[in-house]
């Protein structure tokens, strides 16, 4: 018998669905009753029983994370997050208020988080639209709405300006192409030279064309692009964008060629420079394990472990404590 591995189905080719690689998948044998009533024990104890919250919430899917929240409800008389927020404080409660929202609906509040108040977090703005796809943003920008009764183009263009605004909301209008089986090598070569000539061939820069070539064309594509590049400018595209833009535009540009290249790569090199100082970075940690370990956690773990030589678990084991350190382990699912 042909056993058929990891093959995706013909409807996840046609929906062009990446395949998900993640660290926290459904329990066997879920009883959210039980789980609840747990919880319920855990939280009434004098002084909390933090372990038993983070062992259940952790290692549980977002659907069944729901089906305990209903369940919690009931006995306890209270909804779950509300609980959550009394009896857990710290970077360990944002973690857990994080779980309990689906991925779509957490990368939603964090963009909204990054344009709250005075100040704009360009950082956290940055990696939710320059890294996720145009599957994911169409979905966000749908929740978005769902969630804030507002546009999120609408928020991002009162947030940010000049030729970072319009690469922002180039992406979050989606109209990235779809992947094609054709290579269009005219096309590829088109676009390298319209990239060079744009930038480094010409004094200035003409970042619209930048921002029209890598907000619409589709991530094969892209990479062709970039490799066809070569033969026009004496610098990669990576150095090219160094030499040409600066600021929130020049780290817009980096992540999206990043993300085109190995979107994995690019977490966890970003978990890799949040953690290379003593403290943590703790808001970048918890939100790159929270929004990626239904999608794609196992891989980033991989690429993290290939790149830096040591494995993520180890890396949180050491530069995180406490019962925040227990629940990132936990979620990042294994040492490599």
């Amino acid at each position: 018998m042909w056993s058929r591995g990891h093959q995706l189905p013909m409807s996840d080719f046609l929906l062009n669905v990446e395949p998900r690689f993640p660290t926290v998948v459904p329990v066997r044998d879920f009883d959210p009753g039980r789980d609840a009533a747990r919880i319920d024990v855990a939280i009434k104890t004098k002084g909390v029983d933090e372990q038993t919250v983070i062992d259940i919430l952790t290692r549980r899917s977002y659907e069944q994370r729901r089906e305990i929240a209903f369940e919690y409800e009931r006995i306890a008389k209270k909804e779950l997050v509300v609980a959550l927020k009394g009896a857990l404080s710290g970077s360990l409660e944002t973690l857990m208020l994080g779980l309990m929202k689906s991925t779509v609906q957490y990368d939603a509040s964090e963009l909204k988080a990054s344009m709250k108040g005075l100040g704009t977090d360009e950082e956290a703005l940055i990696e939710l639209v320059c890294s996720r796809n145009n599957e994911e943003l169409a979905e966000i920008k749908r929740v978005y709405k769902d969630m804030f009764k507002k546009d999120l183009e609408k928020d991002i263009a009162g947030d940010t300006s000049g030729d970072f605004a319009k690469l922002l909301l180039a992406l979050v209008q989606t109209k990235r192409d779809d992947p094609s089986n054709v290579v269009d090598y005219e096309k590829i070569d088109d676009d390298a030279r319209s990239l060079y000539e744009a930038g480094v061939k010409r004094k200035g820069t003409d970042v619209t064309t930048w921002i029209t070539i890598m907000s619409k064309r589709s991530v094969p594509h892209l990479q062709k692009v970039f490799e066809r590049y070569k033969s026009y400018s004496p610098y990669d595209m990576k150095e090219s964008i160094r030499k040409e833009v600066k600021g929130d535009l020049e780290k817009s540009f980096l992540t999206l060629v990043e993300c085109f290249e190995n979107r994995q790569l690019y977490f966890a090199n970003r978990l890799f420079e949040a953690m290379k100082t003593k403290s943590a970075k703790e808001k970048v940690v918890t939100r790159i394990m929270v929004s990626r370990c239904e999608v794609d956690l196992m891989r980033i773990r991989t690429e993290f472990k290939r790149q830096h030589k040591r494995s993520l678990y180890q890396t949180i084991a050491e530069h995180t404590k406490g019962d925040y350190q227990k629940a990132l382990l936990s979620l990042c699912g294994g040492d490599d």
